[in-house]
């Protein structure tokens, strides 16, 4: 719940904030620093939800929004949003990060051994998992980006995330926020309706993602409280041609200027079939992921990133209802700055 003098204070700094520009090609490409700076004070939320907060925007889902959500449910047709867990991922050691490996503890060639030790012919199997937790369709937590060295809520980074993990925002706090009202922005088909994937390094502006809006009908308003997920087609092309470059490649995404419509429309939420989520290469001469950097540190919002977006997409353009009930808890790994999720859509 905001703070009514904490809400007034807001709206008044709002009031004599800059403006960032929303159209890209008034980026200045060599000035990283001045557009980031602004943007971050335009759309910052810090104190939103009060000094103690580990949701961000996330607090815009309540009970009543997950009720109406729950109503969008009449067919029953259930679609799950996540690339396979496996060792045939798109990861290529950045950062350290690896494909899932998974190996077995036991097998069914133990049980037929002999070799479990258990009474009366049962035998089982085990298996174990090891991976980053951000290799695959995840979420990014509020910990896992830092602007300038503060994290979301203005915190001193070094004082949030130490080598225990996140001490604040660790993911373990979204765990029963992430269900609400999904909405499908199908950017590919909307632009490129011939083949429905954008080229790589498109960079989406806001007047296309209102006129995909327009295009789509009703059931694809955007407002207070949504899951937003914006489908490019990058990663229809990675199931056809291999990963060629999916993970830290180049590919379409939003534009930085993208931020004020993220910030203005009150969504809590937003995933995309990319990698990164914004356009890659970035908009500017040297820089390194600067609408993250805007959007999770300082807007507090939630990304999700590399959404397998294919069967749902399909069966919106078919039926032409781009809205339903999204379930995708993270794993309440505590103190992770991510995790990674199986979203089902619910139409």
């Amino acid at each position: 719940m905001t703070d009514p003098l904490v809400e007034e204070a807001r709206q008044r700094r709002l009031e004599t904030r800059p403006t960032p520009t929303e159209d890209p090609a008034a980026l200045d490409r060599t000035d990283p620093e001045r557009h980031i700076a602004e943007a971050a004070e335009a759309y910052r939320n810090w104190g939103r939800w009060g000094d103690d907060d580990r949701l961000g925007t996330l607090n815009f889902i309540g009970d009543a929004e997950r009720a109406r959500a729950a109503a969008l449910v009449r067919r029953g047709a259930s679609f799950s949003l996540s690339q396979p867990f496996d060792m045939d991922g798109p990861q290529l050691g950045w950062r350290r990060r690896t494909n899932p490996v998974h190996t077995m503890l036991d097998t069914g060639l133990d049980a037929a051994a002999g070799l479990q030790g258990f009474p009366h012919g049962i035998g089982g199997a085990d298996d174990v998992i090891a991976m980053p937790l951000q290799c695959s369709t995840q979420w990014d937590g509020l910990g896992h980006i830092f602007d300038r060295g503060i994290a979301w809520n203005g915190r001193p980074a070094g004082e949030v995330v130490t080598s225990s993990g996140d001490q604040v925002t660790g993911i373990e706090h979204a765990a029963s926020a992430i269900v609400g009202r999904g909405v499908l922005l199908d950017l590919g088909r909307f632009l490129r309706p011939e083949g429905g994937e954008l080229p790589d390094g498109y960079a989406i502006s806001t007047a296309e993602l209102e006129a995909c809006i327009e295009a789509q009908g009703a059931t694809s308003a955007v407002g207070r409280g949504d899951l937003v997920l914006v489908r490019t087609g990058r990663y229809a092309r990675a199931l056809r041609e291999g990963w060629n470059g999916y993970a830290g490649g180049p590919s379409a995404g939003l534009s930085f200027t993208t931020a004020g419509w993220l910030h203005r429309t009150e969504i809590a939420a937003i995933a995309t079939d990319t990698w990164g989520f914004e356009v890659r290469p970035n908009e500017f001469d040297e820089s390194f992921q600067p609408l993250h950097q805007i959007v999770i540190p300082n807007m507090g919002l939630t990304i999700g990133e590399m959404w397998n977006l294919e069967a749902l997409a399909a069966d919106c353009a078919a039926d032409s209802v781009y809205e339903f009930l999204l379930v995708a808890p993270p794993l309440p790994i505590t103190g992770a700055v991510g995790s990674p999720v199986n979203p089902i859509a619910l139409k």
